[in-house]
């Protein structure tokens, strides 16, 4: 097979050549969307699940969508090393400059410009990871107090203004929502709270770690009235299929029936193992159709693919007793697990393992599902610890 050719996208946030399975959660986006631009009350949207079900990938094509559809966005990364106002001010400024240029909405845009200007310079000295230019000066009052509490919701304030003058609406796309501080997320959802009370076009769409709803819940706890949490996972079988044949149907290539439900079955249908085994087999399979003899190589070399880069990536971050503690919990399977079968297996008591698994959590490796429960939050992460630290040394 042509390897220039080779359709399938296996790599962070790379979208894939057939998004398949989430038109629905893409309808439900585009709604809120609709709802909030034409004055109405929609919910903002917490998109969660385990690393390599796709969020990422879905959370910007539900932005391209939207600025097909004439919505502002904000597209934001957030970053365990960046203060939330930091990733936010130089997107509110793209934006507010973007609807400066509408005349009906010009002066309440640059109103909220001045605005952002006082906010960032009045949180400079807290925040001093703030880096935007801003041309005008700031409007005294607006935003500049220098307590976030206080100057975020005015500052979305001034942007929704500025945004309904413009029909149009402000959507923050923020993507890794569980590295934004607890103090800071529940001052991001108060000031959406007010933008909501005042019925104003701003909205925003998030994607995380299943802990998000947690996190959320802890900041403010009306935030589950805020939000809707719908939970992104692996495709269904048939979805699956679809998401490695068409790729190659589009590009005259057949693949048998058997070899499908193989790489389903072996890829459990997340989206990125699909993407990765789909790129395997195309490049070991000599001719169309593709049959059962390219299976098994092409899993072999996917699987050390993953293990080289997917997995390694998050593994390389851990210390190594938060590398015991995974392969404990790696040794009772994919869990979830109870924390005293992990301590267990460590010979350890639940409590002098907790500082432990509270920084694996905070480090996105593993989450809680329920209370004293442990799961990975990458698929499959029990099998690669099993095979980068097998025998029992590790102990």
């Amino acid at each position: 097979m042509d390897p220039i050719r080779n359709p399938y996208a296996p790599g962070a946030g790379a979208p894939p050549p057939e998004l398949a399975g989430r038109d629905a959660l893409r309808s439900t986006a585009r709604i809120a969307l609709e709802r909030v631009r034409i004055g109405r009350s929609g919910k903002s949207l917490m998109l969660v699940g385990l690393r390599g079900v796709g969020k990422t990938v879905l959370l910007d094509r539900i932005r391209r969508d939207a600025e097909a559809g004439g919505v502002h966005t904000l597209p934001i990364e957030a970053s365990e090393n960046r203060s939330l106002p930091a990733i936010l001010a130089p997107q509110l400024r793209a934006a507010l400059l973007k609807l400066s240029h509408r005349e009906a909405a010009r002066q309440l845009a640059q109103r909220a410009l001045r605005g952002l200007a006082g906010f960032v310079g009045a949180l400079k000295v807290k925040y001093q990871d703030i880096e935007v230019g801003l041309d005008l000066a700031p409007e005294p009052g607006l935003a500049d107090s220098g307590d976030l509490e206080t100057d975020l919701p005015e500052l979305f304030e001034a942007v929704g203004s500025a945004a309904q003058a413009g029909a149009t609406c402000a959507a923050l796309f923020i993507d890794e929502i569980q590295y934004v501080k607890e103090d800071e997320l529940a001052v991001l959802i108060m000031a959406l709270h007010r933008i909501s009370q005042r019925q104003l076009p701003v909205i925003m769409l998030g994607a995380g770690l299943p802990q998000v709803r947690g996190n959320l819940g802890r900041a403010r706890t009306y935030a589950e009235r805020l939000f809707d949490f719908p939970e992104v996972g692996p495709l269904l079988p048939d979805d699956a299929r679809l998401a490695i044949a068409k790729p190659a149907a589009d590009e005259g290539v057949d693949i048998a029936g058997d070899v499908l439900d193989a790489i389903v079955e072996q890829t459990q249908g997340y989206p990125y193992f699909l993407q990765e085994w789909g790129k395997r087999l195309w490049d070991v399979a000599e001719s169309s159709p593709i049959g059962m003899d390219s299976v098994a190589l092409a899993s072999q070399e996917a699987v050390a693919a993953l293990d080289a880069s997917f997995f390694l990536v998050r593994f390389d971050r851990l210390t190594p007793a938060e590398k015991r503690y995974a392969r404990a919990m790696a040794q009772l399977g994919p869990g979830p697990h109870r924390s005293g079968d992990i301590a267990a297996v460590l010979n350890r008591t639940v409590g002098s393992l907790a500082p432990t698994r509270g920084q694996l959590i905070s480090k996105g490796t593993i989450w809680s599902p329920g209370h004293g429960d442990t799961a990975f939050t990458v698929p499959m992460f029990d099998g690669f610890m099993r095979r980068i630290m097998p025998g029992d040394d590790w102990r």
